[in-house]
C-alpha cells in the first residue's frame, strides 16, 4: 500500500533501465506513480517497465530533440509530469593526467548537460501547471571530490550548482527542485573500478568492494532502493517545503 500519495502522479525517470534508475522506479512504482521509463537501451528499459506496469522509451539525454521528443510523448500519453527524475549517468576512473577531452564531454554530456536539457524540456509545463518536482541524482562526489574521478565529481558538481539554482528560480512557481547524493551503491557503474583497483592491487573485485564498505560509517552499503526512497519522499507532499537540497545517502560517509 501507498504510504506517500502518490498514486495520482506522473513521474519520467531517465536512465531507469537499470542500477539506481530502476530502484528509483520500483519504489516510485510501490507508491502508486504512474511511470514513463526512458533509458539509451530501450530493451532493457522495456523489460523493467514490464515488471512495472510501466511506459518504456528510448532516450538519449544528450540530445536535445530526444529530450523534447520524450517530454512530448509523456505529456501526450498521460496529460502531465509531476515528477522528473534526471538519473542517467556514466563514470570511470582516470588519472586527470591521462584524462581527455573526449572523456571529459562524455561524462559531462550525459552527467550535467543530460540533466540540463531533460529539465529544460520538462520546465515549461510545470511552470504552466505551477506545480512540480524535480529531482536529480548528484553523487557524494558531487559535494567532496577524490582522485581519479575529477571529471565525473565536476560533472556531479554541476548536477548540484544546478539544482540550487533553479530551486530558487522555480519557487514561485511552486516547483521544487533537490537532489539525492548517492553513497556506495554496487550498480555497473562500479565494475569497472573495482576491477581496475583489483589489478592494481592483486585482490579479488569482492575484497576491492569491501574496502569501500569498511569505510561506511553504517558498514553497509546502499542499495539501489534506497536511493528510491529519497526521491520518493522529495517527490511526496511530504517534502513540499524542501527545495535546493543535496540529500546524501551514504551510511555517514558525507556529512554535509
Amino acid at each position: 500500500m501507498s504510504s506517500l500519495d502518490l498514486e495520482a502522479r506522473v513521474a519520467l525517470v531517465t536512465g531507469a533501465a537499470s542500477g539506481i534508475g530502476c530502484g528509483i522506479a520500483t519504489v516510485l512504482a510501490r507508491e502508486g506513480a504512474t511511470l514513463v521509463l526512458s533509458d539509451l537501451d530501450l530493451e532493457r528499459a522495456r523489460a523493467v517497465a514490464d515488471e512495472l506496469g510501466a511506459t518504456a522509451m528510448h532516450h538519449d539525454v544528450t540530445s536535445w530533440s530526444s529530450c523534447q521528443e520524450v517530454v512530448e510523448r509523456t505529456l501526450e500519453t498521460h496529460g502531465r509530469i509531476d515528477i522528473l527524475v534526471n538519473n542517467a549517468g556514466v563514470s570511470r576512473s582516470v588519472p586527470f593526467h591521462e584524462l581527455d577531452e573526449a572523456e571529459w564531454d562524455r561524462v559531462n554530456d550525459v552527467n550535467a548537460k543530460g540533466v540540463f536539457m531533460t529539465t529544460r524540456a520538462v520546465v515549461p509545463h510545470m511552470m504552466a501547471r505551477r506545480s512540480g518536482s524535480i529531482i536529480s541524482i548528484s553523487s557524494m562526489v558531487g559535494k567532496e571530490a577524490i582522485p581519479l574521478f575529477v571529471h565525473y565529481s565536476a560533472s556531479k558538481f554541476a548536477v548540484i550548482g544546478l539544482t540550487q539554482g533553479l530551486a530558487k528560480e522555480l519557487a514561485p512557481y511552486n516547483v521544487r527542485v533537490n537532489a539525492v547524493c548517492p553513497g556506495v551503491v554496487r550498480t555497473p557503474l562500479w565494475e569497472p573500478l573495482l576491477e581496475q583497483l583489483s589489478a592494481n592491487k592483486g585482490i579479488t573485485r569482492d575484497e576491492a568492494w569491501q574496502e569501500f564498505v569498511d569505510g561506511i560509517p553504517l558498514a553497509r552499503p546502499q542499495e539501489p532502493e534506497d536511493i528510491g526512497e529519497a526521491v520518493a519522499f522529495l517527490a511526496s507532499d511530504r517534502a513540499r517545503n524542501m527545495t535546493g537540497q543535496g540529500i546524501n545517502v551514504t551510511g555517514g560517509m558525507q556529512l554535509h
